[in-house]
């Protein structure tokens, strides 16, 4: 994963204010998934796989206009922000 990391754009958050955000491990995870890591890329970021369904059915949705689509897609962002928010607090407290 080394090669890959020389090309991830540097968390700005943890930069200035020394804490990671929301979004801190995404790109990590999401090597991580390419490199067939998958566990790993769950416990580093535990939404990547809810994160990756909201990106591939929002493309789908944009294609197809499926008739629900959007409710899918709002009850997939409010899984995500959940997940993203849950694992913060359990990293952080």
């Amino acid at each position: 994963m080394s090669s890959l990391e020389s090309y991830m754009i540097p968390c700005l958050w943890k930069k200035t204010f020394g804490v990671e955000c929301l979004g801190c491990g995404t790109q990590r995870a999401f090597a991580l998934v390419l490199q067939g890591e998958f566990s790993a890329a769950f416990k580093l970021y535990p939404a990547i796989y809810t994160l990756l369904l909201l990106g591939v059915f929002l493309l789908a949705h944009i294609k197809y206009q499926f008739k629900h689509g959007h409710k899918i897609l709002l009850a997939l962002f409010i899984l995500n922000i959940t997940i993203s928010l849950i694992n913060y607090y359990l990293k952080h407290f």
